[in-house]
């Protein structure tokens, strides 16, 4: 039997179009001859990932992104993936949303729980979680050295404004004087440090006078010094110590009232004793002074004189 020309056409018209849906549908992650597990993540954002993307287990590729849409009434996006049926990890697994290489892809690594009791299954969704890539760990560290760029570039565009108004014709005038007084200045103590210099060359041996006199008095000192120090002091500390503790001694004495150091301090009746002495003593000093002819008796005729007057008081 001879096929016609349009029954050829046909069939090659089928058959593309079956090689071109077989073709479109690997390259989504589709496959018509391995029975794959359907399952699903949920993220706020997934800059980078496409449909086709792959989904990995510690590097290795198990399956792929096979839909990427919004979910129902909300603006979070619904990610479908098609992973090995053979694959028996748990339901709590994460999906990880990471970047797979330095040029912006991105890819979905399952961080597998293994777990007897749950195994997931075709339509199960699990946790979602993101891993900052190389790009957003730069952008992070170059936030802040940003910042203190700008606020330096402020700081500098508000100095180099601040010293314009500074510097007008007036201040830079001044400026100009002041760096003159100061070469002036600089000169003037180079000149002085010349002059210097030649005063102590001209000095030199005085100068080595003075430092070997110095030498020498500062042996002196040291000398005297160890004089001092090798000083019998030992004795003379002693001698002092004992007449602390004698003195300390009499004092004790006194106090205890023994001696006659300590009975003219401690005893009481020996001080009203001399007490009343003193003030007939006194008395008869006054009286003396008042009646001297009861005491003392003046004759210019000797003894004939004391016999009348005796016989006159007889009489």
């Amino acid at each position: 039997m001879k096929l016609s020309r349009e029954i050829k056409t046909a069939f090659l018209v089928i058959g593309g179009v079956l090689l071109f849906v077989f073709g479109f549908s690997f390259l989504k992650g589709k496959s018509f001859f391995e029975k794959d597990k359907i399952i699903y993540t949920v993220y706020d954002e997934v800059e980078g990932l496409v449909e086709g993307a792959k989904v990995t287990i510690n590097g290795l590729v198990i399956g792929k992104i096979m839909k990427i849409d919004f979910l129902p009434n909300t603006t979070r996006i619904l990610i479908t993936m098609s992973v090995r049926n053979e694959l028996d990890f748990s339901p709590q697994s994460e999906a990880i949303l990471y970047e797979a290489g330095l040029i912006g892809g991105k890819a979905i690594q399952i961080d597998p729980v293994f777990d007897s009791k749950s195994i997931v299954k075709s339509g199960d969704t699990l946790v979602s979680a993101l891993k900052p890539g190389l790009t957003e760990l730069i952008n992070k560290q170059i936030e802040p050295l940003q910042l203190k760029i700008e606020n330096m570039l402020t700081s500098a565009d508000s100095l180099f404004i601040g010293v314009g108004n500074i510097l007008n014709n007036d201040s830079q005038e001044n400026l100009k004087s002041i760096l003159k007084n100061l070469s002036l200045s600089t000169s003037k103590i180079n000149d002085a440090s010349i002059s210097l210099v030649e005063i102590l060359k001209k000095n030199q041996s005085n100068i080595d006078n003075t430092f070997e006199n110095f030498a020498e008095t500062s042996d002196n000192l040291k000398t005297i010094t160890d004089s001092i120090s090798q000083a019998n002091l030992a004795v003379a500390i002693n001698k002092f110590t004992n007449t602390i503790e004698s003195l300390d001694g009499i004092v004790a004495t006194i106090e205890s009232g023994n001696g006659t150091m300590g009975k003219l301090v401690k005893d009481e009746t020996l001080y009203q004793n001399l007490s009343q002495a003193s003030k007939e003593l006194e008395d008869l000093l006054s009286d003396l002074k008042s009646h001297p002819k009861r005491y003392v008796h003046f004759s210019l005729f000797g003894k004939k004189d004391k016999e009348e007057k005796s016989k006159e008081n007889n009489k």
